[in-house]
């Protein structure tokens, strides 16, 4: 990549820059609601040829004296994304110049690039800041003795990326996160599944999380949950209740499986909504 392929947006004094960490599979057998020959149809109309890959977004903020990214992508968990570190690089941020990191939820494709491969924490200066809420899920045995035994690696993952930042952890109830930065409770994905929404100058725009994973198929249909989600009923009620709104307000959007374009709007025509992407700005290191 080359330093005007991250997709930049302005929010007032704040620029948000998507950095991609690369991709993850999942199988259209993971949906619900909705027949696997479905999806993959609707993957193909939208134009999209790797029906069943998910990008990784995470973005970048800078503004106000700060250098904040929000998620930090999977790391190479499962050989899924890992191009974070490299990716940073490229617009010349290095891991020791982030002073905050704002999680959305403690999946691996969000927290493995917090750790390197020691265990350490992969940004050594930054401040870690998630839900108390999220935190208490993960942390708790009787969740992870509950929780089936192929999610148990993902605990122990969420684990170990709190204790890398331990003396740097902070966990917040209220929303007010960072100046110009609140938090938005988004239920259903995780018990603390956190979309943050940046105000500067007049402007807004909403950092949504894992509000969707596949765009093009759970915006028209949000009905449509993942096997990803803790409550597939919540997430689908958080997704509609989420859509109404963004689309009512012309809200900018931003999101970790939005795609590489990583902005859009979400427009409604009738009752069905669509993914509108912004007209793609480029991160310019002269700008």
């Amino acid at each position: 990549m080359t330093m005007t392929d991250f997709p930049s947006q302005t929010v007032g004094d704040l620029t948000l820059t998507a950095i991609s960490d690369g991709y993850l599979h999942a199988s259209f057998g993971l949906l619900s609601n909705i027949d696997a020959d479905d999806a993959s149809q609707m993957q193909e109309n939208a134009g999209i040829r790797d029906h069943t890959a998910i990008h990784i977004n995470c973005y970048l903020v800078r503004g106000g004296g700060r250098t904040v990214l929000i998620d930090a992508g999977a790391g190479g968990f499962k050989q899924w994304g890992g191009r974070l570190k490299d990716n940073l690089a490229q617009v010349g941020i290095q891991p020791a110049a982030v002073d905050a990191i704002l999680l959305t939820h403690a999946h691996p494709d969000h927290v493995g690039g917090l750790i390197d491969s020691s265990g350490a924490a992969a940004f050594p200066n930054a401040e870690l800041i998630v839900s108390q809420q999220e935190v208490a899920f993960w942390q708790d045995d009787g969740n992870l003795s509950r929780a089936p035994e192929r999610a148990h690696g993902n605990f122990i993952f969420a684990r170990q990326a709190f204790a890398a930042y331990r003396g740097r952890l902070r966990m917040f109830e209220t929303v007010d996160v960072l100046p110009g930065m609140t938090a938005v409770p988004l239920p259903g994905h995780t018990a603390g599944h956190t979309g943050y929404r940046l105000e500067s100058g007049g402007q807004n725009l909403l950092v949504w999380g894992d509000i969707v994973h596949f765009p093009q198929i759970q915006i028209s249909r949000p009905d449509v949950s993942i096997a990803f989600d803790q409550d597939t009923h919540l997430a689908a009620e958080t997704r509609s209740r989420l859509l109404d709104m963004v689309s009512s307000e012309r809200l900018l959007i931003a999101g970790m499986h939005l795609g590489e374009l990583g902005f859009a709007r979400i427009e409604r025509t009738g009752g069905n909504y669509h993914i509108a992407y912004e007209e793609r700005a480029r991160y310019s290191p002269h700008a």
